[in-house]
């Protein structure tokens, strides 16, 4: 029901003034948390919105009273202190099951790099200096000679991502001049970029040869002509296309590039390493292309991530052909997008790990290679501890996660989880309320359950877990749906 303009004047006098607000004690306790300016922007935007309600008769002068009786106000700035307070880059809990979670931050380092990474930030380091000329050198000579020695490549540089690999390639190689790609692999990684909007940007001319489901080495060979300047292999990583289907293998492409003279490219996307004395991967996760094959079919250039199925933190690394490589390294874009410190020392350490024969700790590969037998009993103790909170109903059943970021669609892993149900939160309310939990909690949804998988669960996240759902004990629903300033 409307205000009416009487109301609506009444309403208007009846606001409390920001001043007034911030003399009250609980504002005065929220500028302990933030600077007081903070409390004092949101106290205005808060008291806006109202006086708009106001104005336009959706706010009569008994609901504002009702509000500031209740303390809605107060409400609405603890719960937009707590909003900033949650903002950026936190740890949380990753229940979801899904290792290569890029909305989580992808694969987690293994300590050690997590360790050479925090010493690099907070001290100075042996960056772009020899220790014993005490010349000057290039910063990545270390990774390169780790990146050649675990792939077999003859070099190797790293960049910030491996959509900055690509364009770096792109531009290089075929900057003004064509690339040609099949046109079944010209994919869209995440956040909408496209392989042809790499290349425009790059000032690579697309050719595209074949069809969306089959294309052969000879329909490459066609569209060579004198302003050639790549040849593109793209893995699909993140789709599939069965059925009546044909491709055109690195080998074949490097072959052609050297019969033609052009140079070739394979983007892997993920990237899987196989490493001697290491549990495989590549049979779990359905195929999914070696670095180290696509490196021994000859292809010029070899991009892939550090940060998925690598285990390291976020990169583009490229691996091949010493003066391919050699000629990435002189592009001036090389500089714009190269690696800074503290993200080449948790590579290092990752490549070191591997070197060690320790590829098996690394967290992304550790988590990925966990059973359905191993994860049982401790989707059982999880479901254990939350049975004794107040309002839960948990059990334990058999379910797949996925690998995630793009790495093999099609592959499920089996698992077991923890499916939760609130008395008086739904599935949704409650998934909402863990998000907002210190730390964060991430879960999945399913049949009107919130899942639980201990796949993803690190060392000290059941604990949290637990203390997560433990915090909403004895809270109304609202508590999940509290007022925004």
């Amino acid at each position: 029901m409307k205000a009416s303009n009487s109301d609506s004047q009444a309403a208007f006098r009846a606001l409390p003034s920001v001043d007034e607000v911030m003399r009250d004690p609980r504002a005065v306790e929220l500028t302990r948390r933030v600077p007081r300016e903070m409390v004092q922007m949101f106290a205005t935007g808060a008291i806006d919105a109202w006086r708009e309600e106001i104005r336009t008769q959706r706010l009569a002068g008994g609901e504002l009273e009702a509000r500031l009786a209740r303390g809605d106000l107060f409400a609405a700035l603890d719960a937009a202190v707590a909003r900033e307070l949650g903002r950026g880059v936190k740890r949380c809990v990753n229940a979801t099951g899904v290792v290569l979670n890029t909305g989580l931050g992808r694969a987690p380092v293994h300590p050690e790099a997590a360790a050479a990474m925090a010493l690099a930030a907070r001290s100075y380091c042996v960056l772009e200096v020899d220790r014993e000329t005490n010349e000057r050198n290039q910063r990545d000579d270390y990774l390169g000679d780790l990146l050649a020695r675990a792939t077999g490549a003859e070099a190797g540089i790293g960049v910030n991502n491996c959509a900055a690999a690509v364009m770096l390639m792109f531009q290089t190689f075929a900057g003004g001049r064509e690339a040609i790609v099949s046109r079944g692999e010209l994919v869209e990684i995440g956040g909408s970029f496209r392989v042809p909007d790499v290349m425009a940007r790059a000032n690579a001319k697309l050719v595209e040869v074949g069809t969306t489901n089959r294309t052969r080495v000879a329909d490459y060979e066609k569209a060579i002509n004198d302003r050639t300047g790549l040849l593109v292999k793209v893995h699909t990583s993140n789709f599939k296309i069965v059925g009546f289907v044909e491709e055109v293998g690195p080998r074949e492409l490097a072959d052609l590039g050297v019969r033609k003279n052009v140079v070739t490219g394979f983007d892997l996307g993920s990237g899987l390493l196989e490493i001697a004395g290491a549990t495989e991967l590549a049979s779990k996760l359905g195929g999914e292309p070696l670095v180290k094959d696509a490196v021994a079919s000859g292809v010029d250039v070899v991009c892939f991530s550090g940060d998925k199925l690598l285990g390291g933190p976020q990169a583009g690394l490229i691996v091949g052909k010493r003066g391919a490589i050699a000629a990435l390294r002189k592009n001036p874009i090389y500089r714009a997008v190269r690696l800074d410190k503290v993200t080449l020392a948790g590579l290092e350490k990752t490549l070191e790990l591997l070197r060690d024969g320790r590829a098996d700790e690394i967290p992304s590969r550790a988590l990925l290679n966990l059973r359905a037998d191993e994860l049982r009993p401790r989707a059982e103790a999880l479901a254990q501890a939350l049975a004794r909170i107040d309002d839960l109903k948990v059990e334990v059943i058999p379910e797949r996660s996925q690998p995630g970021s793009g790495a093999a669609p099609d592959v499920f892993l089996d698992t077991f989880v923890a499916a939760v149900r609130h008395a008086r939160l739904g599935a949704t309310a409650l998934s909402l309320a863990l998000r907002r939990n210190d730390p964060p909690v991430f879960t999945r949804i399913q049949d009107g359950a919130v899942l639980l998988d201990p796949r993803t669960l690190l060392g000290g996240d059941e604990e949290d877990l637990v203390r997560a759902f433990s915090n909403l004990a004895g809270r109304a629903p609202a508590a999940a749906r509290q007022p925004r300033a």
